[in-house]
């Protein structure tokens, strides 16, 4: 064999040395190199999908309402003129806390959530979307359970940390999967009864909590909730797990990530190799990240829906949401204000949520109608909630609360069409991932304990709900605003593939033959 081809020979059998490579050698997961495109698990139905996805998120949102509940939750120690003391109860009461270190644990829930959010939405590029949900379960179940077994504040607050890191997983990748499944004609539709879950839940938590608080001790309430989402983390790691359809774009680079040594490369080399291929990967990983958030911050779009609206709209709601019982309790001397909270938060919250969804669907769901959608029933909402609050009837209040949730929470299937759409398909994961970051940490999570500190200081729950209140009508005069945008569907952008192919020469010399070719899948 003449040397030049025997050299050539050498140097085509090191390139199939280094594409066999196990692909953890590489810095890829297992399933970043496939010979064909994933196998649809035999559990799956996009029905069951939805199901699966709407008791979880119930779950997660029961959590939100026992916390919130009066039962649970609890109330401070007070005293009188004549200096007789009432001992509190629940977590306010047992561990001596003061509205401000009381919204505090709101506000470390949504921490955990908002620090973890955008880091799961990027392992979705790595490791399989439904291994991280059952990885965020995990935690979610362990650090709920922790939370009846805290002994101190700051115990509880750190639990209640790790519950939003848990949390985090499942809300930025349950909505892409739902998105995929969803019928075309009905994906509106669908998402309205996924996030549906959200009043029911934190309703069916105002009445569990408040139940299990008066009648056993707070604590099982948080061990029952624990046991409840127990089995949907065995799930994520038991079962075949499912993808996401659309690929990320970084995937059709694959070939500038494989590196190939020289004449003389030997497996030490080789092993070097390997780890600046890890590092080149781990850059390429930053880098990607990088461009995506930028594409997500000028998009004008995006950032009026949520940077802006959805961020003021979640500083009431998230207030609502924690301080309710506790007000009405107060204004209206309601007898069970966690079961009167709980009644008009699950009916109306079902009706509005479905109807937002189904109405859009109706109108053929678009961007633009979808922001008509958003300002007009939060304008109504608006109005209502905030005559309720002005009654001093306590049916009259019933009433229009009732009516101002029905439209406030009308608005949450349209809001997340627009953050699904308006973002190429590739970057669903990451834009639910900085909205659920953004709307917590510049709404529900300072909402809470500054409400704590106005009451604190004005001592008037009426006046500090009025004001609460008043910002809904700043949220819906911000969604008007993207009416007048130009706004494109970016999720039917298909320039991205769904399966990019790396072809590789079979390293067959062309002395022995024509060297066929075989493709790696990425």
């Amino acid at each position: 064999m003449p040397l030049c081809y025997y050299r050539q020979h050498l140097q085509k059998k090191r390139e199939r040395q280094v594409f066999a490579a196990p692909p953890e050698e590489m810095g890829l997961s297992s399933s970043s190199i496939t010979k064909d495109p994933p196998a649809t698990p035999s559990w799956f139905t996009p029905e069951r999908l939805l199901i699966l996805f709407c008791v979880i998120n119930m779950i997660n949102y029961v959590d939100r309402g026992v916390i919130a509940s009066n039962g649970v939750n609890g109330s401070i120690r007070t005293c009188d003129d004549k200096g007789i003391c009432t001992s509190g109860s629940g977590i306010q009461g047992e561990f001596d806390l003061t509205n401000f270190q009381d919204g505090l644990l709101s506000s470390a829930f949504m921490v955990g959530l908002l620090v973890a959010s955008p880091i799961f939405a990027s392992l979705t590029k790595s490791h399989h979307p439904f291994r991280l949900i059952g990885v965020g379960l995990s935690v979610w179940t362990l650090a709920a359970a922790g939370c009846g077994g805290a002994f101190s504040f700051w115990f509880i607050a750190i639990c209640r940390m790790l519950v939003g890191v848990g949390e985090a997983s499942f809300i930025s990748l349950a909505a892409p999967f739902i998105d995929d499944s969803a019928p075309v004609s009905q994906k509106t539709a669908w998402l309205a009864m996924f996030y549906m879950c959200i009043p029911t839940g934190i309703a069916v938590g105002y009445v569990y909590g408040g139940f299990v608080g008066s009648q056993f001790n707070w604590r099982y309430a948080f061990w029952g909730e624990a046991l409840l989402m127990l089995p949907f983390a065995v799930f994520g790691f038991a079962f075949e797990p499912l993808q996401l359809k659309v690929a990320d774009s970084e995937a059709s680079k694959l070939h500038d990530n494989i590196l190939v040594g020289a004449d003389s490369m030997s497996v030490d080399e080789l092993k070097k190799t390997s780890k600046s291929v890890n590092i080149h990967n781990m850059l390429n990983q930053f880098s990607q990240f990088a461009e995506d958030m930028k594409a997500l911050l000028v998009d004008k779009v995006y950032a009026v829906n949520i940077f802006a609206g959805y961020i003021a709209y979640n500083f009431v709601i998230g207030a609502y949401s924690y301080w309710g019982p506790k007000a009405g309790y107060n204004i209206y001397h309601m007898e069970n204000a966690d079961m009167m909270f709980g009644g008009i938060t699950i009916v109306c919250g079902i009706l509005g949520t479905l109807s937002g969804g189904f109405i859009l669907d109706r109108l053929s769901a678009s961007i633009y109608k979808a922001f008509i959608l958003l300002s007009g029933a939060t304008c109504l909402g608006a109005i209502f909630c905030f005559l309720a609050f002005c009654l001093r009837s306590l049916y009259g209040f019933i009433v229009f609360f009732a009516l101002g949730e029905f439209f406030v929470f009308a608005t949450q299937a349209p809001v997340n069409y627009v953050s699904l759409h308006c973002v190429k398909p590739s970057l669903r994961p990451l834009s639910m991932a900085i909205s659920t970051v953004s709307i917590h940490i510049f709404g529900d999570v300072p909402s809470s304990p500054l409400i704590g500190v106005l009451q604190d200081n004005i001592n008037n729950w009426r006046a500090s709900a009025l004001i609460l209140t008043s910002i809904l009508f700043l949220a819906a005069g911000i969604w008007f605003i993207g009416v007048s945008l130009h706004s494109d569907d970016a999720s039917n952008d298909r320039s991205e593939s769904q399966v990019c192919t790396v072809t590789v020469d079979n390293g067959t010399p062309l002395l022995y033959g024509n060297g066929d070719e075989s493709s790696y899948e990425a």
